[in-house]
């Protein structure tokens, strides 16, 4: 028994010791088999399937697994959304299978423990598609095994564990994508290059929105709802604290636990906010100022993130940054001394108009241009580069998000050192920095 087979005895897919490694060429374009990067995607479900599209659409890699919890349901995004490991796996194979003369292609395995893909000596890289909680502990292991990570998204779910994140990919010297694709978008880009290149003037403010929640639950007591068929969730539960299963409390409502994620603060902000750093051109930095401008959390019910954000953060520049909820085809406006610049996903917007047209020089600052992010992601995957999105800016971006919720939360302004990454003599606020993590999971 070969190495790939010996590996392939843990899959829960159809896709079994039979299953053909060797196939034409005309399934993967020129590209032979030792030049494709293997991938295999973790999690499955609405962000999952986008990410598995687009990985798909590059001759030069092969998904060669697929990992989720759940092995098919309907009820993400949207009811009609039927998402998991089997409709992934049929998914890969019904792609590959169109290109083959024959009809048919059955080399994709699926699984539904992420550690047996990390496992697989033949995987090079993994899409990390999962909730927020998973980020960090995935994405260390994926390190310590080598692998390249495209992690969606955004980063982590606390600030420290984004420090442990980012250590863990440099001491192991892997590629890592955050899964902010507007860096990979020409608009945003243009618009930050105008900032930077001092269009507007000296940069004053940022103003960046969040969507508003586009979920709701209940409010008052709920009942648990028996597990679902199919569906691992003590594993979906991972690191974060047990608690009786509900419908809404996975799959794509996730977003609205704390438990889980920092609701719409971090979800969109990790868009709206990255923009705004990779406008200001603190990147590697953070504001020494949070405070809390009228952020508004539920009183009751499952869901207990914040249903209104309204923060503000400070920069050593005097820079100041606002976030609210809004509406997201204006993610960031940064306002300066002779005008204003805004993108989202509406394109680019001026004050004066003129400015839209402004050519940028061949000696001013050009920023990290990428036409395509999963395609930015397999390049560096080949070249040993930085993509785009690198740890480091996902983590400092996320941070800003969480600092945020925390001002939010303690309803107050905090002192915050972007060297050291802690509140200035503030142990309640510090406290909210990490959280515990149930065993298996804590990160060491």
């Amino acid at each position: 028994m070969d190495r790939r087979t010996f590996l392939k005895t843990g899959a829960v897919g159809t896709a079994s010791l039979a299953a053909p490694m060797i196939v034409p060429c005309s399934v993967f374009g020129a590209k032979a088999p030792s030049e494709r990067i293997h991938l295999a995607c973790i999690g499955l479900g609405n962000q999952g399937f986008q990410d598995l599209r687009a990985a798909l659409h590059n001759d030069d890699a092969q998904v060669v697994a697929v990992c989720d919890v759940n092995k098919a349901s309907h009820g993400y995004k949207t009811p009609s959304q039927y998402c998991g490991w089997e409709p992934a796996q049929k998914a890969v194979e019904d792609h590959y299978a169109k290109k083959n003369r024959s009809g048919q292609y059955k080399g994709c395995d699926a699984y539904t423990d992420f550690r047996e893909v990390l496992a697989r000596e033949d995987v090079e890289a993994v899409l990390i598609v999962v909730p927020d909680h998973w980020h960090a502990p995935m994405t260390i292991l994926a390190a310590q095994q080598g692998k390249d990570i495209y992690c969606e998204k955004p980063l982590t779910l606390t600030i420290s564990e984004g420090r442990d994140m980012v250590e863990a990919v440099r001491r192991h010297g892997v590629v890592l994508q955050t899964g902010t694709q507007r860096r990979s978008s020409r608009p945003p880009r243009l618009a930050c290059e105008l900032v930077r290149n001092g269009r507007i003037g000296q940069l004053k403010r940022i103003i960046t929105h969040v969507a508003e929640n586009n979920k709701t639950c209940p409010p008052g007591s709920w009942k648990p709802t028996p597990i679902p068929e199919g569906f691992d969730y003590e594993m979906w539960l991972g690191p974060a604290p047990w608690a009786p299963h509900h419908e809404d409390r996975c799959f794509y409502t996730f977003r609205f636990i704390l438990d889980y994620s920092g609701g719409q603060t971090t979800n969109f902000g990790a868009h709206s906010i990255d923009l705004a750093q990779w406008g200001h051109g603190t990147d590697d930095t953070g504001p020494v100022t949070v405070k809390d401008l009228g952020g508004v959390f539920p009183e009751d019910g499952l869901f207990n993130t914040a249903t209104h954000v309204n923060f503000s953060a400070t920069f050593e520049d005097g820079v100041e940054l606002i976030c609210r909820t809004g509406s997201p085809a204006a993610l960031c406006r940064f306002e300066g001394t002779d005008g204003v610049v805004e993108t989202g996903f509406g394109g680019v917007r001026t004050q004066p108009e003129s400015l839209v047209h402004s050519a940028i020089g061949p000696n001013e600052i050009h920023l990290y241009q990428s036409p395509n992010h999963m395609r930015n992601f397999l390049d560096c995957v080949r070249s040993r580069q930085d993509p785009s999105a690198p740890v480091e800016v996902g983590h400092r971006s996320a941070t800003i998000c969480h600092l945020g919720n925390i001002a939010m939360l303690l309803r107050r302004t905090l002192q915050w050192d972007p060297v050291s990454e802690r509140f200035a003599g503030d142990e309640e606020a510090n406290a909210l920095l990490s959280r515990a993590a149930r065993e298996p999971w804590g990160l060491v």
